[in-house]
């Protein structure tokens, strides 16, 4: 109860205080490149349940037909502003709707793609047994995973055999110990990283 009062509140004033800051984005991305605002995705989060997941767009309209991986920092289909967006992690900021309605938190495991959930083990699908959040220690582990991806001959590869089995280990820890301390100290560490 004091997660999901805490997770209202902080999102509440986030997307109050953050409002002005969203229009000036709003208004960048519609001069930078034609499409819309906001970037709607479908993710799986709590017991398998699939909702959309926001974000302001940082790419080209149609980019995720070639792809759902980004594949580092200057993969072509980024746009000048989503690239800036990209960079301090402010394409995530429409996502404090999506806690504040109750289908993400602040802190949990990152919500994937149905995609890539159907090849979890049964092992693996119990961090589908919390809500996902905006972030998590594998969150800060692979702050700059677009730009690991890059590096592989094979990114899809390297995704599905490397970093996805090492995200859903750390993922699967803190849903053994999901304290209100413990999602302080992550959305501490998450502002210092991003910031540093």
């Amino acid at each position: 109860m004091m997660k999901r009062m805490f997770d209202i509140f902080f999102s509440a004033c986030m997307l109050l205080v953050l409002l002005p800051l969203f229009l000036v984005i709003a208004l960048s991305i519609v001069l930078d490149s034609r499409g819309g605002v906001f970037f709607g995705q479908i993710r799986v989060g709590k017991n398998e349940r699939a909702f959309k997941l926001w974000k302001f767009r940082t790419m080209r309209p149609g980019s995720e037909k070639k792809g759902q991986l980004t594949v580092g920092a200057r993969d072509n289909r980024i746009t000048k502003t989503g690239y800036v967006l990209r960079k301090y992690k402010m394409d995530e900021l429409p996502q404090l709707w999506n806690v504040f309605v109750g289908e993400m938190s602040m802190v949990g495991p990152r919500p994937e793609v149905p995609r890539y959930v159907e090849m979890y083990s049964a092992e693996q699908k119990k961090v589908l047994s919390i809500k996902p959040g905006i972030t998590d220690y594998a969150s800060l582990l692979y702050f700059s995973e677009s730009e690991l991806l890059a590096q592989s001959a094979d990114p899809e590869r390297t995704y599905v055999d490397e970093v996805m089995p090492a995200k859903l280990k750390l993922n699967l820890e803190y849903v053994k110990d999901h304290t209100f301390a413990n999602d302080l100290k992550i959305i501490g560490k998450t502002i210092s990283r991003i910031f540093s």
